[in-house]
């Protein structure tokens, strides 16, 4: 059977693995790249699959991350990507880093050789009426017309700025016997109870030295394609808040009024940080009006010394960068269509992923379906239990709507194990007990990891099983 083409947009990691995928699905693409006819500010070459930042994939662990999960799942699908990553792997111990040139070059090499893929120049501002299938793949450095388009279609005026990350906690590491549930004077929001916020109190002593840690620590510096960028509105990073005067935090988002610590009812806190449930799963909370640039390892050493967090375990750490994203639960469909137009699908970064692998893989799973849209057939997502599961419905709708008069908690995530539906306790081996150490935490990957890539394994059939028919 002959398919007609898909147009994929975009030739980074996430348009790349979507190009491959389909191409060895048996359906034609036409893969648009606008470099070298238009650079971006931050890459250098023409090349596919460039890697404009770090060379590492992160850990390569599949028993005990969820980063290392997501490696052995997009192996089993026959990720290109993780085929030329293993093949120009460089030593870095436990994570899979890669010579950033080789492994591009590999990747160009393969997308060049496919009878099935043939690779195009030139930038795309709108795709055609005549594309009936498009995957729009560009990432956090969309161009500005592309990005025009987009913002007319769907009606979003919030498409490029600078992304305000709130570091996200995950919920069991939290000290509850320190910290409390409570929305501020007892308020039941929208979707809320009156006791939809973690707080954690802090003394005047402790909040002094937690100002004066925020003011001394190394930040981040803006990479040279975000200095014009200005502060989305209302995002300013806390210790830009710390810098105008000592109490603003006290009368910003670390406000301890309405609030009564059980623990403690006699004592008033001096200042209280905020957790907000995060996703539907209960599993992640974030730090309200935390958006930082500080480096990870100052949030690390910093944030730790909050009353309840101080072996808190993060999902995922504070930023502040230009970013392009969708508002995808509201936007997309579960297999990643413009709801707005159907012809159009998006991959990778644009569509709320961070990292390298997380933006392949969700250009893969968008191939899937692509590819199964081409054959008439109907691909369901794979199970949320696995790690593409676990990361698309993060992206279409695994975020809490909002629990206040709040604005909606989706952002930006890298693949976690509190995007996971929770498993039950594992079983400590016979004649012994777990702690609450690290023998319980790693048991308990353990037997995410072994669930996923089990229910990965059958969808994978299923999935063959189908389009064998």
């Amino acid at each position: 059977m002959t398919f007609k083409s898909v147009h994929i947009v975009g030739g980074g990691l996430a348009g790349s693995e979507a190009a491959w995928q389909l191409a060895q699905a048996g359906v034609p693409v036409t893969l648009h790249e606008m470099r070298p006819q238009r650079q971006t500010a931050a890459h250098k070459t023409d090349g596919f699959a460039e890697l404009v930042c770090s060379n590492s994939f992160r850990s390569d662990d599949k028993d005990h991350n969820a980063v290392g999960l997501l490696h052995e799942e997009m192996r089993r699908l026959g990720s290109l990507v993780m085929r030329a990553a293993d093949k120009n792997q460089v030593p870095a111990g436990g994570a899979l880093a890669v010579d950033r040139d080789g492994f591009s070059a590999a990747v160009t090499e393969a997308l060049d050789a496919h009878p099935l893929i043939t690779l195009e120049r030139g930038e795309v501002a709108l795709p055609p009426e005549g594309w009936d299938s498009v995957i729009i793949a560009t990432g956090p450095l969309t161009s500005p017309d592309l990005a025009a388009s987009v913002r007319k279609l769907t009606g979003e005026d919030a498409l490029a700025f600078f992304d305000a990350i709130a570091p996200i906690v995950h919920r069991d590491s939290i000290d509850l016997g320190q910290a409390w549930f409570q929305s501020r004077y007892d308020k039941a929001g929208p979707g809320g109870t009156g006791a939809d916020y973690i707080n954690c109190p802090l003394t005047r002593e402790q909040y002094d030295g937690f100002i004066a840690a925020l003011l001394a620590a190394d930040k981040v510096s803006f990479h040279d394609w975000e200095a014009s960028t200005p502060y989305f509105d209302g995002c300013l990073p806390i210790e830009v808040m710390a810098e105008r005067g000592p109490e603003t935090l006290r009368h910003g988002p670390m406000k301890p009024f309405g609030l009564t610590n059980p623990h403690a009812p006699d004592m008033k806190p001096y200042a209280v940080v905020q957790l907000r449930q995060d996703n539907k799963l209960g599993t992640l909370f974030n730090m309200v009006g935390f958006q930082t640039k500080m480096k990870h390892g100052e949030q690390l050493r910093i944030f730790r010394t909050i009353p309840g967090l101080e072996n808190a375990e993060f999902a995922r750490l504070g930023g502040l960068h230009r970013n392009t994203f969708l508002n995808s639960p509201k936007l997309l469909d579960d297999t990643l269509r413009l709801k707005a137009n159907l012809r159009w699908r998006f991959a990778g970064q644009i569509t709320g992923c961070e990292g390298y692998v997380e933006s392949a893989a969700i250009g893969g799973l968008a191939a899937h379906f692509a590819a199964a849209e081409r054959r008439g057939e109907t691909l369901a997502p794979p199970p949320p239990t696995t790690a593409h599961g676990a990361l698309l419905a993060h992206i279409t709708g695994g975020h809490i709507e909002t629990i206040d008069a709040g604005p909606s908690s989706f952002q930006p995530m890298n693949v976690n194990f509190g995007l996971f539906p929770p498993i039950a306790e594992p079983a400590a081996p016979e004649g012994r007990k777990f702690g609450r150490g690290s023998a319980k935490n790693l048991a308990r990957k353990s037997a995410l990891s072994a669930r996923a890539l089990a229910d990965l394994d059958r969808w994978i059939g299923g999935h063959a099983a189908v389009a064998a028919e």
